[in-house]
């Protein structure tokens, strides 16, 4: 007895605003993160305490990101991938 398969159409996944902003906020705090950690020895060399270095380097990380989607969304009123991507490639220097 054969049996028939039923093949599905692909969804696009991530496809619609909710799941862009979503992706971005998700993006934001890694960039929080990765501008953070990076600092870790540094604040002790310039002589401020390492919680105030992570902060003060996340926060510019993150500062950097949101400076670049709003020029980004200035342009044309709306955001692009690529635009989301190369905003957050500004601060990933070890992307490429």
């Amino acid at each position: 007895m054969a049996t028939k398969k039923i093949v599905e159409a692909p969804k696009q996944v991530g496809g619609g605003a909710v799941a862009s902003i979503g992706n971005i906020l998700a993006r934001i705090v890694a960039v929080f993160a990765a501008s953070g950690l990076s600092v870790i020895g540094a604040g002790a060399v310039v002589g401020i305490s390492t919680l105030d270095a992570v902060i003060l380097a996340g926060t510019l990380g993150v500062a950097t990101v949101v400076e670049r989607l709003a020029r980004g969304f200035l342009d044309d009123g709306k955001l692009t991938v690529s635009e989301i991507n190369s905003a957050f490639n500004a601060v990933d220097k070890k992307a490429n």
